[in-house]
């Protein structure tokens, strides 16, 4: 028996039972078996990436761990409220935008001191029109809070798991058994699959109850999986190729006339987290130093990230072609990508995706540079606002525009019309123009066709706070599927969402712990893991103290 068919022999053999209480069960039992991985499974990814002893230790454990741990928190709050018999508890009251959309806070959330741990920064989650504050946990939604409260399992997820962000995959498996009530046969991405014993540790609980089995392979696996009899649905995270291939098929003419004809390949219900070429638009207005050379470095950040590995990774910047401190901006840009050592592409392909999206051929084959183009013009090079590159590659554009109101209504046409994707974007605003421009402010926010749009702020936290949905803005079709369709995390079960707004100030304190810079970045993060492993007050004050030392 292969080990795909005696997976799907466990996932079928299961109990049908999954009360809310063995739900609540197993995300207690998994805060400590996850604890107890927590180590193995950093230092397993800094291994592979090649980052041992670098600024960037750090992240793994952000990105993988913590964010987990922060979900089986956030959930375990929301399947508790449940079990009573209550809705989910926001953490404020919705409020009725000018336009008539409810927007709804997400974060900070309630019982971890997110408002200390996370200061200065919100966000909120806009919904789709026709939701009235009154009917967010109404009519219209009362169905999938009835759906999460039924107590039995609902038949057989394939989750094909990404190769970038360790936590991808888990927290895209936990939301599928939590809250979609369904038992995963989680596959590994080729990159990352080292992880996979590891995982079957930290999740044992889940694996113990039958909820979920995890296999590695490649492409043929892949295949066998989701075609199999018992998988009733598939969520990818991954690439536009990747969906179009399952959903259409690999050959061309046959997947471009199945498009035409609405036949896919591939029948069952597909969800997915695709690609995006993530733009930055940079409002223009009087910066002081510290404001420019503060946005500057989230941006360097931003792209330096997992070795710009992601799929939230700033891609494009926009700016005004008047605007006085544009040159001031990128070379205090160009400065900080300077000061971030370059770190090893573990990422398959990344030297023939350098060369193509760089204009350049690498000089060293294992440490790509950081790589700022700027005044690039779309008719001279669309591939840089067309294609998700994937690689360490951000590219700057002017944008003409009479002043700087105009500047942005112009740039949120060209990034809604002419840049790929819908999954997240950030825009900066100065201060004044906050103050003087609400209206186009609001108009920029309301434009803004994204799934998580970030004031001030990187849209990676818009990933890992866990509590905002994410996903790509709705209206995505398997034949023009753009970004993906549907969202994960989500913890307060929102239906009907639209996009997550989040915002932060100019210049955050203290220093970001994502920050390249931040000298105590692995010492906040592993303090950060301990306290959502148990949140208590009484750990704070050892972690302000090595986050104010950053």
């Amino acid at each position: 028996m292969t080990t795909v068919d005696q997976s799907f022999e466990n996932l079928q053999s299961g109990s049908e039972s999954l009360t809310l209480a063995k739900r609540i069960e197993l995300c207690i039992a998994s805060l400590d078996s996850l604890n107890a991985a927590a180590g193995d499974w950093v230092h397993a990814a800094i291994a592979a990436k090649g980052i041992e002893g670098t600024p960037f230790v750090a992240e793994d454990m952000l990105t993988g761990p913590a964010v987990v741990m922060r979900q089986l928190q956030l959930s375990l709050q929301t399947l508790r409220r449940l079990e009573n018999g209550q809705d989910p508890r926001l953490p404020g009251s919705p409020e009725q935008l000018a336009n008539g959309q409810v927007s709804i806070p997400v974060f900070p959330t309630s019982g971890f001191w997110d408002g200390l741990t996370f200061m200065g920064l919100s966000a909120s989650v806009r919904m789709q029109p026709g939701v009235s504050s009154a009917n967010i946990f109404g009519e219209r939604s009362r169905g999938r809070l009835d759906e999460v409260r039924n107590d039995s399992a609902d038949g057989i997820a394939a989750v094909l798991g990404a190769g970038n962000v360790s936590s991808i995959p888990a927290t895209d498996s936990l939301n599928k058994m939590l809250f979609d009530r369904k038992r995963v046969i989680l596959k590994f991405n080729p990159v990352n699959d080292y992880l996979a014993p590891i995982f079957s540790r930290a999740f044992e609980p889940f694996v113990s109850a039958g909820l979920l089995q995890i296999v590695t392979g490649g492409a043929k696996v892949g295949s066998e999986i989701i075609g199999h009899d018992a998988v009733d649905e598939v969520h990818i995270t991954g690439s536009t190729k990747t969906h179009d291939a399952i959903v259409w098929g690999s050959d061309p003419e046959d997947a471009a006339r199945r498009k035409r004809e609405n036949d896919p390949l591939f029948a069952k219900p597909v969800t997915s987290e695709l690609g995006n070429v993530t733009p930055w638009i940079i409002v223009p207005g009087k910066y002081s130093r510290r404001e420019l050379a503060s946005q500057a470095e989230h941006i360097a950040a931003s792209i330096t990230n997992n070795a710009s590995f992601n799929c939230l990774a700033t891609k494009l910047i926009v700016t005004w072609e008047n605007w006085p401190q544009r040159e001031e901006f990128l070379n205090l840009l160009q400065k900080y990508l300077d000061q971030t050592p370059d770190r090893p592409a573990y990422y398959p392909g990344a030297v023939e995706r350098f060369a193509r999206f760089a204009g350049q051929s690498a000089t060293d084959r294992v440490k790509l540079p950081w790589t700022l183009l700027a005044d690039q013009k779309i008719a001279d090079r669309p591939e840089l606002f067309h294609e998700e590159s994937f690689v360490c590659v951000c590219a700057e554009t002017q944008l003409p525009a009479k002043s700087p109101v105009s500047f942005v209504d112009t740039a949120i046409e060209f990034v809604n019309d002419q840049v790929f994707g819908t999954l997240c974007a950030s825009i900066t605003f100065p201060g004044d123009f906050r103050r003087s421009e609400s209206d186009a402010v609001e108009r920029a926010l309301s434009r803004l066709k994204y799934g998580s749009v970030c004031i001030n702020q990187w849209s990676g936290l818009a990933y890992g706070l866990i509590s905002p949905p994410w996903g790509a803005y709705p209206g995505s079709t398997l034949a023009d599927v753009k970004s993906g369709i549907g969202n994960v995390h989500n913890t307060y079960l929102l239906d009907d969402v639209e996009k997550t707004v989040l915002q932060g100030p100019l210049v955050n304190f203290p220093k970001p712990i994502w920050f390249p810079s931040h000298a105590q970045s692995p010492v906040v993060a592993r303090r950060l893991l301990g306290f959502f492993h148990q949140p208590s007050v009484l750990r704070l004050p050892a972690l302000f103290a090595a986050a104010l030392r950053g």
